[in-house]
């Protein structure tokens, strides 16, 4: 074990001593810091997506600390260290490459994937879990965009699905028909909480669909996501920055202003090449 991992295990375990620790940390169990660890995978992909390799060092010891984190509380708790997580897995990573760790073939980077999933299904088989079916073994616990995208392939595996995106563009366009028609009836009956219960089913067909169409497109939900929100977070702070230099703040302009102020700053990006 390296010393500066060595002594980022010893810094926890006195971040948690009763005696003298933080009481902040004290006060933590894996129900309250799951947030964080969550968050900051999020932030080592932010740091990815901007190309920021310092940030990326800073984000990726962030989320070694939630995992050294996780195990001093497990081990606290006489569950298991953090010893036990690095050995379950390198285990497991030597399991799954047979064909580097192990006497296999090698093989190309379709028939990989597909070995590792069987390798996976056989594991959960050994452990007893019964479930056979093709979607067995999806965490409940992702992002639900992540999650959609990954029973989505997992149908596909088996011959259910679209055959190209011109199928999906069109259940896209018959979901939104279906949103609108919703939305009327909400409009029409806004205390009917049926009504409500429809249109959210509505919507999430419509991002299901959408998440599909992102698949068939070999584009990371994700990743899409996140440059959509980091382009109008630009663009937005980019016209209360004109609304100022103009004199009269975002907040007091009507919409119709703020719209063109919106366009503005879309035709300054493009005149620049964005």
């Amino acid at each position: 074990m390296s010393d500066q991992l060595q002594r980022l295990l010893g810094i926890m375990a006195r971040l948690r001593d009763p005696d003298g620790g933080c009481p902040w940390d004290l006060a933590q169990d894996f129900s309250t810091i799951a947030p964080y660890t969550i968050e900051e995978a999020y932030e080592v992909a932010d740091a990815i997506d901007r190309g920021d390799m310092h940030g990326l060092r800073d984000e990726l010891g962030d989320l070694l600390l939630q995992v050294v984190f996780h195990a001093q509380m497990a081990e606290e708790a006489g569950d298991f260290a953090f010893d036990d997580v690095a050995r379950a897995i390198a285990d497991k990573m030597e399991r799954r490459h047979p064909h580097v760790f192990g006497d296999a073939d090698r093989e190309d980077a379709e028939a990989v994937r597909a070995s590792w999933e069987e390798i996976k299904r056989a594991e959960r088989a050994a452990a007893g879990d019964e479930d056979t079916s093709a979607l067995a073994g999806i965490s409940r616990g992702l992002p639900e965009w992540q999650r959609a995208v990954k029973l989505q392939a997992r149908a596909a595996r088996v011959g259910f699905d679209w055959p190209g995106p011109g199928p999906v563009l069109d259940k896209l366009a018959e979901e939104l028909g279906e949103v609108r028609v919703e939305f009327d009836a909400l409009a029409a009956a806004p205390d009917d909480a049926g009504a409500r219960a429809r249109l959210e089913d509505e919507l999430g067909d419509l991002l299901f669909v959408a998440a599909n169409l992102a698949r068939h497109a070999k584009v990371d939900v994700g990743a899409a996501l996140r440059r959509a929100n980091h382009k109008f977070e630009r663009r937005f702070r980019a016209m209360e920055a004109l609304a100022s230099a103009e004199g009269t703040p975002l907040p007091e302009r009507t919409l119709d202003a703020q719209d063109a102020l919106w366009s503005r700053v879309k035709d300054a990006e493009r005149a620049d090449g964005g």
